[in-house]
């Protein structure tokens, strides 16, 4: 079966200790998930490890891949499907060396098409951009419109995710722009989640 043009990429809320494994493995479970990003701030590495451990193996278990937010680090300590860097966060090229070729690696570019181009050349497997709307999650000076996401599918085939306060009742017009994953978090962690993967897969298809 051929991959759907937009897929889903869950991003962690801060707190992933306690029921959150519960909560993740019923997310998964309700519906096709392309990729979980593991985002939490303010602990040691060790202690990341410690509460990594079990979310990956559930993503694992259900074929999403497992990507870790920030740390080059941990990422390769863990054995992570990838990392997710900022724009201070290490280069492509030290995650390359460090995590293999089959990582997936992707950067934040916010409202910027340089630096998309520039992590394109750079040999990152995805770009993100946002935020498309304003984000319970992660606040943000940036505010996009579709044309960037337009431009960018028309013109390179490297794939990217739009992020940013996308819900399922507004994402319909990024999928139709072109992106290839919707990263959300506070969409899905804020209330029910299975229904709102399940809302969110129907949204896609429905685009």
């Amino acid at each position: 079966m051929p991959d759907p043009a937009c897929q889903l990429y869950l991003i962690s809320p801060l707190e992933v200790g306690g029921a959150f494994a519960d909560r993740l493995a019923r997310a998964l479970d309700a519906g096709p998930v392309a990729a979980f990003q593991f985002r939490v701030k303010g602990i040691d590495e060790h202690e990341a490890a410690r509460l990594a451990e079990p979310l990956q193996r559930i993503c694992a278990d259900a074929n999403c891949a497992f990507i870790v937010n920030d740390s080059i680090s941990l990422a390769r300590r863990l054995g992570a499907d990838g990392v997710h860097l900022g724009q201070h966060d290490g280069s492509v090229a030290e995650a390359r060396e460090r995590l293999g070729r089959e990582a997936q690696i992707g950067v934040t570019c916010h409202a910027s098409r340089q630096l998309a181009m520039q992590a394109g050349e750079d040999g990152a497997d995805y770009v993100a951009f946002g935020a498309f709307f304003p984000s319970e999650t992660k606040p943000s000076e940036h505010r996009l419109d579709l044309e960037l996401l337009e431009f960018w599918s028309a013109v390179f085939e490297l794939p990217c995710v739009a992020i940013g306060g996308i819900s399922p009742a507004n994402c319909a017009p990024l999928v139709a722009a072109g992106a290839d994953f919707l990263a959300v978090s506070h969409a899905v962690w804020g209330g029910d989640e299975a229904a709102a993967v399940a809302a969110f897969n129907q949204a896609i298809a429905e685009a």
